[in-house]
């Protein structure tokens, strides 16, 4: 072994959990790696720590394992723990607003001080999603380091792997950045930490102070070991490594650190995750993050109540976690119960905004979804409806009474998205045959906005290279006193007579699938009600769904009677194979025959009910 300084080390823990999710995925990381760190922590006094857990889990623990809360009091009590700051949801930190990074931040000291006693020095970025402009607000909450990781380091410029913090600068404002080595963490994982430290000890630069950070989530184990176990191995197999490694705290750290390189750190676009690119390649993500922008407008409007104002941004925050815009599956943006979450919790910020018995129903065009083009939004007493140019069809619709958006969807899916198939056709798939006509993928154009009365008027005009490329189709969107109305009318412009089946596609975000949660039922003039059993519904005028866990009944009636289809809608998790519910997707069957010239019509209403 190389004679030399000691490494400094500092040994962090990190967890989240995001908000939304069940009491199943807190104890999880609880009993997995909060509990065995932490406890095992405590036995050894002389091995420092940072601890980094969000306010979310934070909470959780306060409430359901106080116990921990007590040895933690303790570890810092007797400076053996420094607790990290950050976001109090673990927010996606380069894209939300100025004010939301202040306020999400302070809100967690503001925590973590009532809790603890103290202040915490630095922050965790999570997921490492960085941006330069970031030093200045961390900076003005009083944050005076931070951790990057040893990739970000290397694209800056720094050693590989990186040996020693660094300070970064913005609008005159400096933060010190600790490296964290993944490929550390890595190696944790597959050996033993002495066999692991000793080796880095020995690689090292003869001479040369290092000074990195490590937050190891997985261990080398044998897979009959309990966490309790692998994290006891571990601290004491590091209290033996004291001859040639040092534990510190950061905090204490970094005030006596001298002669700091200065480094410039890319945006997370080409390092760790990148919101903004997640952003831009998820249109789900994009729909959330929308909405959080326009709810953040709606509350910057408020004026005269402060505390109302607040009210209104707190909630907003929730739907800021870095889970729904920087990963998919069952921890990230596929997760349903995550994203109806994060949509509940801009919508009720949305209510607060709402001042009681003055608010006016209106239509308006916006482009919500900063695409360039305007959509249409309708904004009613108890309903929101947002109307899109592609596909002419409603991309979201809220029912404000329960705060949930019934097309908070995977996928980019959007209710209204019209078809037409070949006669005798089901809808399923793709059509990869090429035989029918996806209106969903061309744009409709704005034909009449009639804002006074509330109607928006769109057309999609022939298209004669496509499948039944001679129909042009009218629809008309009304929306008033708790009800949806979409009437359609379709015109053979050509020559030549045109038949076929016409369908439109509606997914309703549902909260869960199976009979406990929603129940559908086949609903005919004349007669009773059928409850639907299986996924094909026939000669129905309309059709009932009953949202049991909101207590909330959608109408869905036609003016013609149809055929139909019922479809659960699922991704699947690609770490897990699991199948992922989203939807229930809807589609009612029309035939159609149009010689030329002629029209053919159908309305549709959605009338909620709680």
């Amino acid at each position: 072994m190389k004679a030399g300084a000691k490494i400094g080390l500092v040994l962090g823990s990190h967890a989240d959990v995001p908000y939304g999710s069940g009491s199943c995925e807190f104890e999880k990381v609880y009993t997995c790696l909060l509990k065995p760190f932490v406890s095992n922590l405590y036995k050894y006094p002389r091995i420092q720590s940072a601890l980094h857990y969000s306010g979310v889990l934070l909470h959780w623990v306060e409430r359901s394992h106080p116990e921990l809360f007590m040895l933690i009091e303790d570890m810092v009590a007797r400076k053996q723990v420094e607790i990290l700051g950050g976001g109090f949801y673990e927010p996606a930190l380069p894209v939300i607003p100025l004010q939301d990074k202040i306020g999400q931040i302070e809100l967690q000291t503001t925590y973590l001080r009532k809790q603890f006693g103290k202040r915490p020095l630095g922050c965790w970025i999570p997921a490492f999603a960085w941006e330069q402009n970031m030093v200045s607000p961390l900076a003005a909450c009083g944050m005076g380091f931070t951790f990057l990781s040893e990739r970000q380091f290397v694209l800056a410029g720094a050693g590989d792997p990186p040996l020693y913090p660094c300070i970064c600068e913005d609008q005159g404002k400096l933060i010190t950045v600790f490296p964290v080595l993944k490929s550390l963490e890595a190696s944790l994982a597959e050996k033993n930490i002495s066999a692991v430290l000793e080796d880095f000890y020995n690689r090292r630069p003869e001479n040369e102070e290092v000074l990195i950070s490590v937050f190891p989530e997985k261990l080398f184990a044998d897979p009959s070991e309990s966490p309790e176990f692998t994290w006891g191995r571990f601290f004491e197999e590091l209290s033996l490594c004291d001859d040639f490694v040092e534990t510190v705290g950061p905090g204490r750290t970094f005030k006596n650190l001298k002669g700091l390189k200065k480094l410039v750190f890319p945006d997370s676009a080409g390092t760790e995750v990148s919101p903004r690119r997640f952003i831009t390649e998820h249109p789900e993500a994009n729909e959330i993050y929308s909405k959080m922008i326009f709810t953040n407008l709606l509350i910057n409007q408020l004026r005269g109540d402060k505390s109302r104002k607040l009210s209104a941004r707190e909630e907003s925050w929730k739907a800021q976690g870095i889970s729904l815009f920087g990963m998919s599956g069952e921890r990230g943006l596929h997760n349903h119960t995550l994203r109806n979450a994060a949509y509940s919790s801009l919508l009720g910020a949305e209510k607060i905004t709402r001042e009681n018995g003055k608010f006016i129903p209106s239509l308006v065009p916006y482009d919500i979804n900063m695409d360039g083009e305007a959509e249409w939004l309708f904004q009613d007493v108890k309903i929101n409806c947002y109307v899109q140019s592609p596909g002419g069809g409603i991309f979201e619709l809220d029912y404000l009474p329960k705060t949930w958006n019934y097309l908070g969807t995977s996928g980019g899916r959007f209710a209204f998205a019209d078809c037409l198939l070949p006669a005798g056709a089901n809808g399923e798939g793709e059509d990869p045959s090429g035989e029918a006509r996806l209106c969903s993928r061309e744009c409709y154009e704005l034909y009449e906005l009639d804002k006074v009365h509330r109607k928006l008027h769109l057309v999609l005009h022939r298209s004669p290279s496509l499948p039944f490329g001679y129909v042009e189709i009218e629809k008309m969107f009304i929306i008033k006193n708790e009800t949806v109305s979409v009437g359609y009318s379709l015109v053979n412009r050509g020559e030549q007579p045109e038949s076929f089946r016409f369908t439109t596609r509606m997914d309703f975000a549902l909260p869960c699938e199976g009979e406990a949660f929603s129940r559908f039922f086949a609903c005919k003039t004349g007669t009773s009600d059928t409850q639907i059993t299986e996924p094909l519904l026939q000669n129905a005028d309309g059709l009932k769904i009953q949202d049991l866990r909101n207590e909330v009944q959608i109408m869905l009636t036609a003016s013609k009677s149809f055929d139909g289809r019922l479809a659960p809608v699922h991704v699947s998790d690609d770490a897990t194979g699991v199948r992922l519910y989203q939807a229930i997707c809807v589609m009612p069957f029309f035939p159609v025959s149009l010689n030329p010239g002629e029209s053919w019509e159908v309305e549709f209403t959605l009338k909620f009910s709680n």
